[in-house]
């Protein structure tokens, strides 16, 4: 048995039941002209106590597949956000 694929990322979107929505960055090399450039990825993680909330910095870790897009679980949360998620609703 391996280890298990661990990540650390951004919570964008905690609007599912026990699920979150996590934005991985990572930094790659182009090939030709050697500069570093940020990607990003997003990848569905389940949330258990539902503990993790928008802004949040957690740790995901690689699991069995729980649903058609979600293998990955919250491990737990690495640093919470600093202010809280306000929406501004536009005046009609």
């Amino acid at each position: 048995m391996g280890k298990k694929k661990e990540l650390t990322g951004t919570v964008i979107s905690d609007k599912m039941a026990k699920t979150v929505i996590v934005r991985v960055m990572h930094l790659s090399k182009h090939p030709k002209y050697q500069r570093i450039a940020k990607r990003y990825s997003k990848f569905k993680a389940h949330d258990e106590n539902k503990s993790a909330k928008v802004g949040d910095t957690v740790s995901i870790e690689a699991c069995r597949p729980l649903s058609k897009d979600k293998h990955f679980r919250v491990v737990g949360v690495v640093k919470k956000a600093t202010a809280p998620n306000i929406e501004l609703k536009e005046e009609i």
